[in-house]
């Protein structure tokens, strides 16, 4: 039977023929470490004879097959001697917790005062500076919600986006920068008793009263 291998739920293997390396990842903050690179003897040596066989071909040839079968065979026992070195490397990097389970690292992700992961646990110091960044936007929020932004906006006449004489577009004033008209839709009336008037009137129809000019 062969040893267990422990701390290895976090890795991904970036092995190849010529050696064995691995990366370690924090299932936190996603920050990998990556191990030494181990050189397979096996591999090495399997590829020399691939090499020579191609060169002189025949027995040397036939050698290089053995060497690929011999490979195979060893990989799963180098492979697992290459990771247990490769965990221990990595080990200081790292610590589980408690709580969850989770793999973290030491430098970023663990809460060493509270003995486990800053997602169990988070850190009191970084939990004040969230805290107030959230209480600064919303006083910022309040704080713009006292000030009329929109005291210079002609809100009262009917929105003109483009000018009725000339079709030029008004930008949102109250004259044509094109042909200086006034752009109000919104129908005169009299000052007196509030009549609408007919465009270009002198007096009210309603009560006689003379339109200001």
């Amino acid at each position: 039977m062969s040893e267990m291998i422990p701390f290895t739920d976090n890795y991904r293997d970036h092995s190849t023929d010529t050696g064995y390396q691995f990366e370690f990842v924090c299932e936190r903050c996603g920050n990998g470490y990556t191990s030494s690179f181990q050189r397979s003897v096996m591999g090495f040596g399997s590829r020399l004879a691939r090499g020579l066989g191609s060169v002189t071909g025949g027995v040397l040839g036939q050698i290089g097959y053995a060497g690929e079968e011999m490979r195979d065979t060893v990989r799963g026992p180098e492979r697992d001697k290459a990771l247990r070195k490769a965990v221990e490397e990595m080990r200081p990097n790292f610590v589980q917790c408690g709580r969850c389970g989770d793999w973290v690292c030491k430098e970023v992700c663990w809460n060493r005062e509270a003995g486990l992961c800053a997602n169990c646990a988070p850190k009191v110091e970084h939990e004040i500076g969230a805290i107030q960044s959230e209480a600064r936007i919303q006083q910022m929020r309040e704080k713009a919600q006292t000030i009329d932004y929109t005291k210079d906006i002609n809100l009262r006449d009917a929105a003109v986006p483009t000018c009725p004489h000339c079709g030029v577009e008004t930008q949102g004033g109250k004259f044509c920068p094109e042909c200086g008209k006034p752009l109000s839709l919104r129908t005169a009336e009299c000052s007196r008793c509030g009549t609408p008037l007919k465009e270009g009137a002198r007096f009210c129809a309603e009560c006689g009263q003379r339109v200001q000019g």
